[in-house]
């Protein structure tokens, strides 16, 4: 089913499988953030790490009736699947699992360096990007709904970004704090202060 499937790009990390990307972007890190930065160590991490540990298994072990819905079927869409966690009980844990704005708290403050891929959220007149989501399935918060809240990082680049390929992922560092932030857009419940971007590749 096309929605699970999506559902699980962003869990298994299969969106960064074979994505040896030669990205046409020019880049700045912004190495005034933190100090001594050649000395620090950034953790790489993946999207399911941004779970809390109850909340990844209720995704990894869905209800029976997913497996019952046609492909196809409106049901089978994704944005179906979101809408439906307002409408259903409280008690459909993997519903709400969908939506969840769970943190790990672990994380909080941590050093880190993850993939994803961008989407402006501010910029100027010039393309600069100076506020952006993190989000880790190209197309995130645009061309499909958004991921959970615990699966988008807002990222603030105080010295501003310039690239020429959206669709192509990034390698990002900076330090992770647990924040929620409510955006037209999408909802995020991790902020990140960019440290260094880079095009990603394995």
């Amino acid at each position: 089913m096309k929605a699970i499937v999506i559902v699980f790009f962003w869990i298994l990390g299969i969106a960064f499988a074979g994505a040896n990307a030669a990205a046409a972007a020019a880049v700045e890190s912004d190495d005034t953030v933190l100090s001594d930065t050649d000395n620090l160590v950034f953790e790489t991490i993946e999207w399911p790490d941004l779970m809390p540990p109850e909340v990844l298994a209720i995704l990894l072990n869905p209800p029976e009736y997913i497996a019952e819905i046609e492909d196809g079927s409106a049901e089978d869409q994704i944005s179906s699947q979101m809408k439906s966690a307002v409408n259903q009980s409280e008690e459909d844990a993997y519903q709400q699992a969908l939506v969840s704005t769970d943190v790990n708290e672990n994380l909080d403050g941590a050093l880190i360096r993850i993939p994803g891929f961008v989407v402006p959220l501010e910029f100027d007149e010039e393309q600069t990007i100076s506020q952006f989501f993190l989000v880790p399935y190209f197309g995130a918060c645009l061309h499909m709904p958004p991921p959970p809240p615990n699966q988008i990082i807002l990222v603030n680049a105080p010295k501003g970004i310039q690239m020429s390929a959206l669709y192509d992922p990034f390698w990002i560092e900076g330090q992770l704090s647990t924040s929620f932030q409510e955006n037209d857009m999408a909802t995020s419940a991790y902020a990140m202060r960019l440290q260094r971007i880079e095009p990603y590749s394995n």
